[in-house]
């Protein structure tokens, strides 16, 4: 009998499964205007226990004795609780929908009502109070209470509370999320604690033992082992609407839901990766765990931490692995390793620096790129404005050009989670084959979501907006232009009505509260 593997997002006990449920507000944090700063500026203020990066084919390997790695890592790892208010447990009306109806949820949590479709609606008076939603953990990065844990750990919850391994317990808030690459950054009114240094993922070498620490089913402070079987894997987990850049660190170290956002660490105790995925046939750990590297969560949390928002730099250009039949088809002989051009978009950073279709990138900054998760890990680490430099092989023949990145939108300028007060997202132009294919003439998508307005509305991430207030929306700039005249407006005329398209198809229409925006 053929076998076929689930990839698993690590979250709860179970697992967090998106619905429609308001979201708590977000941290405000003044930003200011000064040059971006790096991971370390940001991180290792105050605190002893950051120690320096050090590379890891350094450190003296003793796979004998792991107990000075446990023993510096446990009380770095927290235990992350979300926390939602159901909705009711009725879908006839009423009282009915919301989280708990959910068809996902009940599959993964049973059924908190029990034979509830056999059952008369009873009408709830009383406000229902919050309840656990799901389990994760998270990664103290700074000892005034910065917190790195996976996206999908903190999505859609109402409260965080986090408890740490001497047992004591905060509320956290949300400074930022990204989507994209699943990692979210959260606050706790905390001193003085205990930080996971951080280690070099790139220096990390396949064979290398590893210890990912968790909290496991709920069970705390839980340590394992393993070896890196892998760098540079993609899972294809984008197909399931969680992440479009993958480049995971592959552990055979037992991680099983709960672990979502925990260390994966080195046996000097550095930290070198964020455990977010397994690769299973029954959802619990019966294979490879997947680990997000510290090459690309040091640039996150850095940017969530100063803009609010990720800085995505893009190279604007279409690529696949180069295999075989490609390289055949187009007399690539030169190299059989490699990141294969198909498509340059006009306006582009590529464009721009004379890249071209047929190219096949093989380093960027003299690292190789074998495959495109490798690729995408490395144009990762950098933001709109910062150069690189490209080798690529042409007509068999190997070059290298400096590349000047730019975003999404095709400019370098800086994205602040502030800018549109608090909406709680970002806005990204739409290309003109995803509009073709969803029948649009226009709209922009809905992106780097986090709590604030739109989520309190029920907007999910990627949404296409194609109009607000029946006014045409084709660039983020006409978000804001129609958001500065709404917020000139009496307070009773303080609403944005959304209408637009989800990348499945699925309309929606949503209206936006002003009202108390400031």
């Amino acid at each position: 009998m053929k076998l076929t593997g689930k990839i698993v997002l690590l979250a709860a006990g179970t697992a967090i499964v998106s619905s429609a449920v308001t979201a708590f507000a977000v941290q405000r944090s003044l930003f200011n205007e000064d040059a971006a700063k790096s991971y370390t500026e940001l991180f290792d203020s105050g605190s002893a226990s950051t120690g320096s990066v050090r590379k890891v084919s350094q450190l003296p390997a003793n796979p004998s004795d792991f107990t000075t790695a446990a023993e510096s890592t446990i009380n770095g790892v927290v235990s992350i609780k979300s926390y939602v208010t159901p909705r009711g447990y009725d879908r006839s009306g009423g009282n009915g929908g919301g989280f708990f109806d959910d068809p996902f949820f009940e599959y993964f949590f049973g059924n908190p009502g029990g034979n509830r479709r056999s059952q008369p609606r009873q009408e709830q008076q009383q406000p229902r109070k919050q309840q656990p939603a799901g389990l994760g953990s998270g990664v103290v990065i700074s000892s005034d209470g910065y917190i790195v844990t996976n996206n999908h750990v903190i999505d859609e919850a109402e409260r965080l509370e986090v408890t740490l391994n001497d047992n004591r317990t905060f509320d956290a808030t949300v400074v930022g999320a990204d989507p994209t690459t699943d990692l979210a950054l959260i606050k706790i009114d905390a001193k003085d604690l205990h930080v996971i240094p951080m280690g070099d993922s790139e220096a990390l070498k396949v064979g290398e033992w590893v210890l990912a620490v968790g909290n496991p089913f709920g069970f705390t402070s839980t340590v394992t082992t393993g070896i890196v079987s892998a760098k540079g894997r993609s899972i294809g987990s984008q197909n399931h609407g969680r992440m479009g850049i993958e480049s995971y660190i592959q552990t055979d170290a037992a991680v099983n839901p709960g672990n979502s956002g925990g260390a994966l660490v080195n046996l000097a105790g550095e930290l070198i990766g964020i455990n977010t995925a397994t690769y299973s046939q029954t959802g619990n750990y019966a294979g490879y765990s997947f680990a997000i590297p510290t090459s690309i969560v040091k640039k996150i949390m850095s940017d969530l931490r100063q803009y609010g928002t990720v800085q995505r730099a893009v190279l604007g250009v279409g690529i696949s692995d180069l295999t075989n039949e490609i390289a055949k088809e187009n007399n690539i002989t030169a190299v059989t390793k490699g990141v294969y051009v198909g498509e340059v978009s006009d306006r582009s950073s590529a464009k721009e620096a004379g890249l071209q279709k047929n190219d096949v990138f093989i380093k960027i900054n003299d690292v190789p790129t074998d495959n495109s998760a490798q690729l995408q890990e490395q144009v990762a680490k950098y933001r709109p404005g910062d150069k690189i430099k490209v080798t690529y092989v042409r007509d068999n023949k190997t070059q290298s050009v400096d590349v000047t990145l730019r975003n999404p939108q095709g400019n370098m300028d800086v994205t602040k989670a502030g800018d549109i007060t608090d909406l709680g997202c970002a806005f990204r132009k739409v290309d003109e084959s995803t509009l073709r294919q969803l029948g649009l003439s226009n709209g922009v998508k809905v992106t780097g979501l986090s709590a604030g307005r739109f989520r309190e509305a029920g907007v999910k991430e990627g949404f296409i907006i194609y109009s607000i207030n029946d006014s045409r929306v084709s660039s983020p700039d006409d978000v804001e232009k129609i958001y500065k005249a709404i917020m000139k407006g009496s307070a009773d005329e303080k609403v944005m009505i959304l209408r637009g398209v989800y990348p499945t198809g699925k309309r929606g229409i949503y209206a936006v509260d002003l009202s108390s925006a400031e």
